[in-house]
């Protein structure tokens, strides 16, 4: 086991990170770079029998009021998850993160199937508590339930042709009105963002400023973030934000004007974001967060005191 602790380590975690099948943008350094100066990133690195990276844990460390310092991991980790060695590495650096931190809890949100029967064996023999009782959207920093798009080796047309047929309608109807898709760039974020504050007044939500956008751009974009506007006559309304990292495109954030809904461009949106992802040959669509419903197949939280 050992920490990302200089430049050669960053590029060996970077290229690890981005050809494991279980890769996700959160555990990238790239996104820790979005959450300084809040949260203080820390790389886990488990290595193999020669030394090679075989799984990684990414810890964000953030001093709470009154308690003290708090761990948390968002979407990791990435490695062979029923592998217990393994595990147990990751699981031990943590720790000592921890002494070094003088951090109370470790809290982890992976990116698991929550009935994995073999994995929460593992995990509970490593010490941590799973938290079976989250609420949805209210007790957890990351959606519990997410809703993908399998598009591994499939053609647009295949795809397409797997949706709903009033989905189908949508698409061609944004475009039959004239609705256009263009990609922006930085600047573009200032239109995006007025129309954020339009769907968080109408939806009823908190909106980030658009100086948190500016910087998921300056540290993402434009190769793993993009900005999409949907326009009608010259007018932009509709905006998405992807993000593009390993073998999945994930959609983030989105936006839509009260103007112009009827024409459905939040649905050419979606599809030109499947379309990108189709391009990049990606395994994964990941449209995020959404209610349980009956998914059984989705994150759930553990978490290890230390």
């Amino acid at each position: 086991m050992k920490f990302v602790d200089s430049e050669e380590t960053k590029k060996e975690y970077k290229k690890f990170l981005e050809k494991h099948e279980r890769c996700n943008f959160q555990q990238s350094l790239e996104w820790a770079e979005v959450k300084k100066p809040n949260w203080k990133p820390e790389v886990i690195l488990a290595e193999g029998n020669n030394g090679e990276i075989i799984g990684s844990l990414c810890v964000w460390i953030r001093k709470m009021p009154i308690f003290g310092n708090i761990m948390y991991s968002s979407r990791g980790p990435v490695c062979d998850i029923h592998n217990m060695a393994v595990m147990k590495q990751l699981t031990d650096g943590a720790k000592e993160l921890a002494k070094k931190y003088k951090a109370i809890v470790l809290r982890i949100e992976p990116d698991i199937v929550s009935d994995d029967q073999d994995f929460r064996k593992i995990v509970a023999n490593l010490g941590y508590k799973i938290k079976d009782d989250a609420k949805d959207f209210k007790d957890e920093i990351q959606p519990r339930y997410v809703f993908r798009l399998d598009i591994k080796g499939k053609t647009q047309e295949e795809v397409m042709a797997g949706f709903k047929q009033k989905w189908r309608y949508n698409i061609r109807l944004a475009s039959k009105k004239n609705v256009t898709i263009k990609e922006g760039t930085k600047e573009d974020l200032k239109d995006f963002h007025k129309i954020m504050i339009e769907t968080g007044t109408r939806d009823g939500f908190i909106i980030r400023p658009l100086e948190y956008f500016e910087k998921m751009y300056d540290c993402l974009g434009p190769n793993h973030m993009k900005i999409l506007m949907a326009y009608y006559e010259d007018k932009p309304i509709s905006g998405v934000i992807p993000i593009f990292y390993g073998n999945k495109t994930w959609y983030l954030y989105g936006a839509s004007s009260n103007s112009h809904r009827n024409l459905m461009p939040n649905y050419l949106l979606q599809w030109e974001m499947i379309k990108m992802a189709i391009e990049r040959k990606d395994d994964i669509y990941d449209f995020r967060g959404v209610s349980r419903g009956n998914r059984p197949n989705a994150p759930t939280i553990w978490i290890i005191p230390i």
